[in-house]
């Protein structure tokens, strides 16, 4: 299957996406995709200690991440790809990842957001991020947790 969801969410692997969303998606594989992140061996270690049992896990950076799906590395696993920010998955999506949807969950207030919906503040440049995943046909919806219904992204931003 590949790459079955890409969720945005700050805190990455946490207990909601551990014990909702890789059952909900069937993920055999957690995926981190995150500069930052990818270089730091303590936030890498005790996200690895959350792993389901049975499921495998990648924390990479951007590059990496389009090299090995572009190679076709992902092609027998269900993934669930993690980001901390719109603009990971656009350069993702750019570099010829294939993004069948995004999922907003979590994006924190800070300096020049906006928030459009509880979880949830942006600023000017993540709007615009969201709207080019749009504009290549990659549907975007606010999801916190899988029983919830999906909103489109116009519901909350125009």
């Amino acid at each position: 299957m590949g790459l079955v969801l890409a969720r945005i969410d700050q805190r990455l692997i946490h207990g909601i996406v551990v014990t909702q969303w890789t059952g909900a998606t069937k993920a055999k594989r957690l995926m981190v995709v995150d500069d930052e992140v990818s270089q730091d061996e303590v936030q890498k270690s005790a996200m690895r200690m959350s792993k389901p049992a049975g499921t495998g896990m990648s924390i990479i950076d951007t590059a990496t991440a389009i090299n090995n799906f572009n190679a076709g590395k992902y092609e027998g696993h269900n993934v669930l790809l993690l980001v901390r920010e719109p603009a990971t998955l656009l350069k993702l999506a750019e570099g010829g990842v294939a993004i069948p949807k995004v999922n907003i969950g979590i994006m924190f207030d800070g300096p020049d957001k906006t928030t459009v919906k509880k979880m949830v503040a942006v600023n000017a440049q993540e709007v615009a991020d969201l709207k080019a995943l749009e504009a290549k046909g990659i549907p975007v919806t606010f999801h916190f947790v899988p029983s919830e219904t999906e909103v489109s992204l116009d519901t909350y931003i125009k």
